[in-house]
């Protein structure tokens, strides 16, 4: 048996669904599985990579911990807290296509992916330890507690998050009582409403439902080629007393992070195949991705018109020593926050892959992560999402204080 076809009986694929995953035609995968054509060593890195991230881990049969996944979107923040033993019970994301997307890269799930949270009951959940949430912010329309007191106006939890996403994970963790819970949002919920948002959900948490929390802004600049700051929320349950913070979380230095050409494709050969995003047998870069001269032109005239008004609008030009800036959803529409130099041609637009890379979803070179949706439902769902690297970092700061928290609810019980 060649090592391919060893790979190819590992991987659980049939030929047809291992050349979709490669990027190649299913005659060229037959060849490789009879010996009659000697794979790359890049197409069988794709195939181990295929192996560890689905074949390999089926659900543990005694998780340290369970955790829900809300605003799952396509597992960012599951990822983190399945690093360190925590088991996904429930999912819940309202969009098709990023269901599409999370069901193809967490295939051993035992649970559907609910739909729309609204219209979920909290006691149709099941009991969980922790509670993760990428919640949306939307804006909250209350003056504020102190103002309500002075008015005789009734405040908190009935008044201030009633009809916001929040007050659906509020809801959660009153019936639920996780001994957890992290919530990560933009950072800009700090500063939302000159700082009222921020306070009523602070109020919500510590006052309403008796959760100490700390919370930490953190740049993704420290794991990935990509300037990315988000908010991280987390809390213990008072009664616990875990004493958690944030203090002690060290972070690697920005200024020594990783640059772009770490994510981007070689186009040398060195890689794999990958479906419509490279072509040819060095893995060059599909010139779907090369801005149309008009679409250059354009933005050109868009940053120099602003640029005249002092204005700091424009597109991002970078190339393989720069960081990007921050990858957002709406990337689809003209690429223009990162665009990347090609020599004698038009800039380009990252591709999916690479922006499943520059979001930390995979290891660079690598095609772990399944992109079964289009591309513009793929820059949607990378540029709405956390990033891996940061997630892990903050689960493992959280573990041990996890560990204490479900020790002495064993204690007590």
């Amino acid at each position: 048996m060649s090592d391919f076809a060893d790979l190819l009986q590992k991987s659980g694929m049939t030929p047809q669904q291992a050349a979709d995953h490669l990027g190649c035609c299913e005659r060229t995968v037959r060849r490789y599985e009879r010996g009659e054509v000697t794979p790359r060593l890049a197409v069988l890195h794709a195939m181990r990579s295929h192996i560890e991230i689905y074949a390999g881990n089926p659900p543990s049969d005694d998780p340290e911990f369970t955790f829900i996944d809300l605003f799952a979107g396509i597992g960012g923040l599951r990822l983190g807290f399945e690093e360190i033993g925590g088991q996904c019970i429930f999912t819940s994301e309202w969009d098709k296509y990023a269901q599409k997307t999370y069901a193809a890269n967490f295939p051993h799930d035992e649970h559907e992916i609910a739909g729309d949270i609204t219209k979920i009951a909290a006691a149709e959940i099941p009991a969980h330890d922790i509670l993760l949430a990428g919640f949306p912010c939307q804006p909250f329309s209350i003056a504020g507690v102190s103002k309500k007191n002075a008015l005789g106006r009734a405040h908190g939890f009935a008044c201030d998050t009633q009809g916001t996403l929040f007050f659906d994970v509020q809801r959660i963790i009153e019936h639920h009582r996780p001994a957890a819970f992290l919530l990560e949002n933009v950072k800009n919920l700090v500063s939302h409403d000159k700082g009222r948002t921020f306070a009523t959900i602070r109020h919500v948490l510590e006052s309403e439902l008796g959760y100490d929390i700390d919370f930490r802004v953190i740049d993704a600049k420290s794991w990935v080629p990509q300037h990315r700051e988000r908010i991280f929320i987390a809390g213990f349950r008072r009664e616990d007393r875990m004493g958690f913070n944030f203090d002690g979380l060290a972070l690697p230095d920005k200024a020594q992070g990783p640059k772009l050409g770490a994510i981007l494709h070689p186009e040398d050969g060195s890689e794999a195949p990958d479906g419509h995003f490279t072509v040819g047998n060095i893995g060059r870069v599909s010139d779907k991705y090369t801005l149309t001269d008009h679409l250059w032109n354009y933005l050109q005239r868009y940053a120099e018109k602003h640029r005249a008004r002092g204005n700091g609008f424009g597109f991002g030009l970078v190339g393989a020593d720069d960081v990007a800036r921050t990858l957002s959803a709406r990337y689809y529409k003209d690429g223009s926050e990162i665009l990347v130099r090609q020599d004698g041609r038009n800039p380009r637009r990252l591709t999916p892959r690479e922006c499943a890379r520059l979001m930390g979803f995979e290891e660079p070179g690598g095609h772990a992560f399944r992109i079964q949706v289009s591309d513009t439902q793929a820059y949607r769902q990378f540029g709405n999402s956390v990033c891996v690297p940061a997630v892990k970092a903050v689960a493992n700061h959280m573990k041990p204080f996890i560990e204490a928290a479900l020790e002495r609810r064993r204690e007590a019980a």
